[in-house]
């Protein structure tokens, strides 16, 4: 392995890790510049097992013993060793699990491609908030989710807090950004899928009255913290589900509420799917 010991945080090869906490520059610079972070051990791991190329290591002297293998396995990307204050003057915030990478961000997916195999589709509108878009990826990868698509405007799924909260799932679930919202639901229609939305609208179906399992082909709209879905996306939708509150509760964080969504739409492939379902449509 290549371990390079830090004597100066103006080291120029450094300039992956700088500034990381500056969520408008990290969204310009990284899809720009073909990178994203990961952070964690176990993130790292899951990044280059799931086929990920590493630029290079970022790290405290005591997680070599533990991530020496990863390194192992890149023995020309150099892995940068420093104390922790000095990998916070870098980063800008404090490590706590004390390791890094700047990874090459994989080429996207093709949307038809990734629809070609699926049966349940996680579709998000606009969604800012790295940590609910991190903990959607998490529920999708745990409740069986084939893939998410995210529209245009949402937040990147490869930003370091997003691949951090979702310990890693960003890279297990397949997922495309949309180019054009919501025109491209159009595509995901074509594609066989019944498009429901998670909305609080008049004529909504209570969730446990939905017949989940006469749909083969199912996407869930998800809309943004706070606003919800847009009128384009509600007018998109063949049917629109709400979670019945108790408690006057009037509704979930759209990560808890994915999180229902996606257990009690779960496919299951022995179920029969009948012709068409009886519940109200939108269009």
């Amino acid at each position: 392995m290549t371990v390079v010991e830090l004597d100066s945080v103006d080291d120029p090869r450094l300039a992956d890790y700088r500034n990381l906490t500056d969520v408008q520059l990290r969204l310009a610079k990284e899809p720009a510049e073909g990178l994203y972070i990961a952070e964690s051990s176990k993130v790292l791991r899951r990044a280059v097992d799931a086929g990920h190329a590493p630029r290079s290591f970022l790290l405290a002297p005591k997680w070599l013993p533990d991530l020496g293998d990863v390194l192992a396995r890149f023995p020309s990307v150099p892995a940068f060793v420093a104390p922790e204050p000095t990998l916070e003057a870098i980063t800008g915030f404090h490590l706590h699990r004390g390791a890094l990478a700047a990874m090459q961000r994989p080429e996207p997916l093709p949307l038809a491609e990734v629809l070609a195999s699926a049966r349940r589709v996680a579709v998000i509108e606009d969604m800012v908030d790295h940590t609910n878009l991190g903990a959607v990826f998490r529920s999708a990868a745990a409740l069986g989710i084939d893939a998410v698509l995210v529209s245009p405007r949402s937040a990147d799924p490869l930003y370091r807090r997003a691949v951090r909260v979702s310990m890693g799932s960003v890279f297990q679930v397949p997922w495309v950004r949309l180019v054009s919202w919501p025109d491209d639901l159009a595509a995901v229609r074509r594609a066989g899928f019944t498009l429901a939305a998670l909305a609080l609208t008049p004529g909504a179906v209570p969730l446990g009255d939905f017949p989940a399992q006469q749909h083969e082909r199912l996407a869930l709209l998800l809309g943004t913290e706070g606003d919800g879905l847009s009128e384009g996306a509600l007018a998109a939708a063949d049917v629109a589900l709400t979670i019945p509150m108790h408690g006057g509760v009037d509704s979930l964080n759209v990560a808890a509420a994915a999180a229902v969504a996606f257990w009690e739409c779960r496919y299951d492939g022995d179920a029969a799917p009948s012709a068409l379902a009886s519940q109200p449509l939108l269009r």
